[in-house]
This record gives C-alpha cells, structure tokens and sequence, in this order.
C-alpha cells in the first residue's frame, strides 16, 4: 500500500477552508458555500456537510458530523466559536487554514528528519535473516543445525529476536510519528472569540466550549490566560498577543519534532543491541560453528 504523503490530508483541509471563506467573502450564504464547493470536488468533507445540511440547518453541527480527523475538527470547533461570538466566517475559516497549514509544514519537517532512522530500523530489522542466509551459501547446514536441542534453541531464540526487535523499532518509530494536538488551536480559537466582541471569561468558556463539542482535548489554556491578564493590565491587543503566542507555540512543537527525530537516531541503538544483533549470532554464527563441529566430529569418526 502506498505511504500517504505527509501533510496532504492537512493541507487538503486548509484549502477546503480557504475555498468557503473565499466563497463567504464573495457574499454566498454558509449552506451556499458549502454547496459549492462540494460540488466541484473540493474535499469529501463537503459532500458530507451538504448531506447533513438537508436535514438540519446549523453548518457547525454539520461540520462537527463529517469530521474525521483533528484538523476538520479544529475547523468545526472554529466554525461553532464563530457562530457562538460573530466573529467573521471568512476570516475565522482564514485562521484555522493558516494553523492546519503549519501542522502540515511540521509533519512533512518530521518526516524528512525521520527518513534516516526509518531506513536504518527498515535495513538492520532484516540482518539476522540475512546473516542466515550468508551463512547457509557459506555452508552451514541449518536444517540440520535444527534438528539438535542446541541448534533448535539457538534458532527458536534467535527467531523470536529479530521479531522482538522489529517491533521494538517500529514502536519506537510509530511514537516518534504521533500526531499531538495542534499547537496554540486553544489561543487561537480564543482570540476568534475576542474579535467576535466577547469578553475574556466568555472567551475562554467559548473555546472550551467548542473544543469539547468537536471531541477535540480541551486545549491547555494557562498560557492564555496569563497573555489575557497582561493584555489587560498593560491596555494592549489580546488578539494579537494571543495569535503570536499561538504561532511561537506551533514554531516550538516543530523544533520539538525535530529533535525527537535526531534523538530516535540514538534510541534505535538500544534495539540493535539487545536484539538484532544477539539474534545474527543465534541465526547466522551458531548455526556455521554447529555445523562446523558437526563435520569435524564425523571427520574424528
């Protein structure tokens, strides 16, 4: 099966928002929008909001149905902000693009930092089998190398090695690809809330709110918090101390991304040891020197 590219599923979200704001900024009504760009193809998302449209007339409870993943959630919990505080569509869909996008630029970082361990883990996982298979073209006999308790042991164990150790790499690797919730989502959806002419509190409650609603986690928000009561006592934008905190924190989370890849480069180390390679000495040396001493003991005879 072929590996999906990383970041497409994100990017092709952060274009389907930027096509309805696009198309609300345009003067189309919300059902309109949608409608259109289902019906030039635009995302299956936006099929499936117009199918929830017939039968009920609110886009965010049509959104929150039809997503299947964090960013058309992260869209859906921006819509419900938008509609809960007035803030304008078209530039709240504009926001959520612009964040989905930065998930899509940091998986695609993570993903070019983790193509040398990737390929590492893909190449030493197969050493034991082939070391067995050098050393029956060097002459040792492993079938019958099985058949003594010694070389039946030796062969059982190191079998169950090379298993043990793909899989403790491919862990190791399926950790290092986990997907975290999306970075400063929280901030954002606060200061949506802000534009929208809401108070502080109600923001926080509306962001919360909406999060929750979509089945997001409900976001970290003692930063905000923090950057809210600053705002206030100095008299400066929250907006836009919230949306540059919002962008710091997805700049974090990619160098974050990064270093764990490096880092994974290490870690594989400890699977090598305690399993790949013990495994190419059961596999591929036991069973030559058995066969080894198998000859030169029917030689003595």
């Amino acid at each position: 099966m072929k590996r999906r590219a990383p970041g497409a599923e994100s990017d092709a979200v952060a274009a389907l928002a930027e096509s309805v704001a696009v198309l609300l900024d345009a003067g189309l009504a919300p059902r309109s929008a949608w409608a259109t760009v289902a019906e030039h193809g635009g995302h299956p998302v936006a099929t499936e909001v117009v199918a929830s449209l017939a039968a009920q007339p609110s886009c965010a409870r049509a959104l929150r149905e039809a997503a299947r993943s964090d960013d058309m959630r992260a869209v859906a919990a921006a819509w419900q902000v938008a509609e809960d505080s007035g803030a304008p569509l078209g530039h709240t869909l504009r926001v959520v693009a612009e964040t989905v996008r930065d998930v899509a630029e940091a998986e695609r970082e993570a993903d070019v930092a983790l193509s040398g361990p990737r390929a590492t883990a893909r190449l030493v996982s197969w050493l034991p089998a082939a070391g067995a298979v050098l050393a029956v073209a060097m002459g040792a006999d492993l079938a019958g190398a099985v058949t003594s308790p010694v070389g039946a042991t030796a062969v059982g164990a190191g079998v169950v090695l090379m298993l043990a150790g793909r899989w403790w790499m491919w862990a190791l690797l399926r950790r290092a690809l986990a997907r975290e919730p999306i970075p400063g989502l929280g901030e954002e959806l606060i200061a949506l809330c802000l534009a929208g002419g809401a108070s502080a509190e109600a923001s926080v409650e509306a962001a919360n709110r909406a999060a929750r609603a979509v089945g997001l986690r409900a976001p970290d928000q003692s930063g905000a918090r923090r950057i809210l009561r600053v705002a206030d006592s100095a008299g400066a934008p929250a907006v836009d101390l919230l949306t540059a905190s919002a962008r710091q924190l997805r700049r974090a989370a990619r160098a974050e991304a990064r270093r764990a890849a490096a880092a994974l480069g290490v870690r594989l180390m400890l699977p090598l040891g305690v399993c790949v390679l013990p495994s190419f000495v059961l596999l591929a040396v036991a069973p030559l020197v058995l066969s080894l001493l198998a000859s030169t003991t029917a030689g003595l005879r």
